[in-house]
């Protein structure tokens, strides 16, 4: 199988981002009550004091204010389908896995309309909180061994160093600038 991060690889620039974006102009009363505790959190992550899973379930705050957190995703997706890599589709294939600290809910869709399989943060879409670790770094690793114990990893694909644990599982890697230029991992990262 290859495996693909999502954000800034696949889909650029960022899922999460686009998405709080969105729905900042679609509910910008439910989305701006959440800002003042996701700002909060950023400066703790930033002093060290707080992990990224705090910050973004305070980011995600605002989901229980949305009218239909289902219907908001479909829209958005209605909206960004076309920020998928034109690369990735020429090579898309059935048995593509993608792995991803972006919420679950919010990607399952896209993954589902791609035909491929997903692997990412569980959020409940109704309370904005993480459901047990967010899928980063070494989580990432860890939760492809739980859903896929047998498979091994032929090419993966990131715009990120920290991957560097999946790329360490695969054949070949490849970085990814833009959502566009590919070039082998650095060896001295792997």
């Amino acid at each position: 199988m290859n495996c693909y991060d999502f954000d800034q690889t696949i889909f650029y620039p960022d899922s999460s981002y686009c998405f709080v974006m969105y729905c900042l102009k679609k509910y910008p009363g439910a989305v701006l009550r959440a800002v003042p505790g996701a700002a909060w959190a950023g400066l703790k992550v930033l002093r060290k004091k707080a992990q990224v899973k705090e910050l973004k379930e305070k980011t995600f705050a605002f989901l229980p204010r949305l009218p239909d957190p289902d219907r908001a995703v479909q829209d958005f997706w209605e909206e960004h389908r076309g920020k998928i890599a034109p690369w990735y589709l020429a090579q898309k294939r059935e048995d593509d896995l993608i792995i991803s600290a972006s919420p679950e809910f919010l990607l399952e869709p896209m993954a589902r309309e791609l035909g491929v399989r997903l692997i990412a943060t569980r959020m409940d879409k109704r309370t904005g909180r993480i459901l047990g670790a967010n899928c980063h770094d070494e989580e990432k690793v860890r939760r492809f061994y739980e859903a896929y114990p047998e498979e091994q990893i032929r090419e993966f694909y990131s715009d990120s160093l920290s991957d560097a644990p999946l790329a360490r599982l695969a054949e070949k890697a490849f970085l990814v600038e833009k959502g566009q230029t590919l070039r082998p991992w650095p060896e001295e990262e792997r």
